[in-house]
């Protein structure tokens, strides 16, 4: 059976046809995304563009912004840490994180964010009650009609769920993210946003006219993604670190094999530890978000100041005209350089966590020196010769200056072919084809 697995991208989709049999990528195709129009009349041009008629198809999709999720909690450094970071696992944009009871001004801040979807937690398992029905009470009586995903304290569960469906708010309940201190459950709330990023929001974007497209996505490309790294990792028994360059953003997915002592070690995060987690830095990117690249390299004291100002030039002319294409050396040289810088700061906030306090310690971070195989992906790194991607790859690998602890002996890939979107679309109903296209196409 032939499956096209197609990621509807804000810019460019891109369909991967895949044999179940035997998991063998037999062709690719893409075609810009037609996000003016409909983008069904992309999505079957990049189908058609592999030569081939498929017996099924799986789609992922970003385009439209993808998905908007603001996050509510209990304690900033707890609770909405916990739900903040199970977002990002959900293939979730997270635009606005609440801690608190919210208040007048903190429900304003709360809309002017626009979220696709709200994800409510709060209180571990017998603990604080107050605080997330404060917020759930808030939410009901706003007549808020965005769709919330209930994922805090069991005790009260039953009662807000009553509550918010009972005003008119479409709600899920799940279980708990954060039950104990120290622990952290995502896979709930994980598969929760799922589902009302499929019913809710791939339709409320108008991004095709009629049912057919809603009735083929089944992920956020970014859930795809991780879902594909986890199968991998699980596969390969070894740390796995992803760096993806996009046009917008930079995102950085890994996912950690932990070792007994790891293990013991847990309970000194208190919002809990992920071993498969997602960073996504929407000021690192290619075109749209290019000058906060610049800006972030100069915080980070990675561009030197005879540089600043002719790739600042550079990178604001990308932001104006994000369609630019680097047609000469001069400007392929520019965009290899953002990438670089982009790749060096994405890997430092994603390995080093976020800061307690400005200056102070950091929580959640990551220990990626066991990383055994480094991907990288996006456009910048699989349109030019393997030794750029190489050496793009290298500017973050190799940070030593960094402040993190660099991976020991990586292996470095590219994603050519958008394997692990493809992978994670078919994990779920073809595991075996899927183990074995990510084993032929990235080991």
């Amino acid at each position: 059976m032939l499956i096209c697995c197609v990621d509807v991208g804000s810019t460019f989709t891109k369909a991967a046809l895949v044999d179940t049999g035997d998991g063998r990528l037999v062709a690719t195709g893409s075609h810009r995304t037609t996000v003016g129009t409909d983008v069904l009349h992309g999505l079957d041009a990049a189908v058609a563009a592999t030569g081939h008629t498929p017996d099924g198809l799986l789609v992922c999709s970003s385009a439209g912004g993808g998905l908007r999720l603001a996050v509510i909690g209990y304690e900033r450094l707890v609770t909405a840490q916990a739900g903040h970071r199970v977002g990002l696992s959900a293939g979730a944009r997270v635009v606005h994180v609440a801690a608190g009871v919210l208040d007048r001004d903190g429900l304003a801040a709360l809309r002017a964010a626009r979220p696709d979807v709200v994800l409510l937690v709060g209180g571990t398992d017998g603990g604080d009650v107050d605080t997330i029905t404060a917020n759930a009470t808030r939410l009901a009586k706003a007549r808020w009609r965005v769709p919330v995903v209930l994922a805090g304290n069991a005790d009260c569960r039953e009662e807000l769920f009553a509550l918010l469906t009972g005003a008119g708010v479409p709600t899920v309940a799940v279980a708990n993210v954060l039950p104990a201190i120290g622990t952290l459950e995502p896979g709930p709330a994980r598969a929760a946003i799922r589902q009302v990023f499929l019913q809710h929001v791939i339709g409320g974007k108008k991004l095709s006219r009629g049912p057919r497209f809603a009735s083929l996505v089944r992920a956020a490309t970014p859930d795809a993604v991780l879902s594909g790294v986890e199968l991998l990792a699980s596969d390969l028994g070894q740390d796995l670190l992803v760096v993806d360059v996009g046009g917008a953003t930079t995102d950085v997915y890994s996912v950690l094999i932990p070792d007994a002592e790891q293990l013991a070690g847990v309970r000194d995060e208190v919002a809990g530890t992920m071993w498969a987690a997602r960073t996504v830095e929407g000021d690192l990117g290619m075109r749209w978000s290019a000058p906060g690249v610049v800006a972030a390299a100069v915080g980070e004291k990675l561009l030197p100041h005879d540089d600043t100002h002719a790739l600042q030039q550079a990178a604001d002319l990308r932001a104006e005209h994000p369609g630019f294409v680097a047609d000469s050396a001069l400007e392929q040289a520019v965009d290899w350089r953002l990438a670089e810088l982009a790749v060096a700061v994405a890997l430092r906030r994603h390995a080093r966590g976020e800061a307690v306090v400005v200056g102070g310690p950091r929580r959640g971070g990551r220990d990626l020196r066991d990383v055994a195989l480094a991907i990288g992906s996006g456009g910048v790194l699989r349109h030019n010769p393997p030794l750029v991607a190489q050496r793009i790859m290298a500017a973050g690998l190799g940070d030593s200056a960094g402040g993190w602890p660099l991976p020991r002996a990586p292996r470095t890939v590219v994603d050519a072919s958008y394997i692990l979107a493809a992978a994670g679309l078919l994990a779920a109903e073809h595991p075996a084809a899927a183990a074995a296209l990510l084993a032929a196409e990235l080991r």
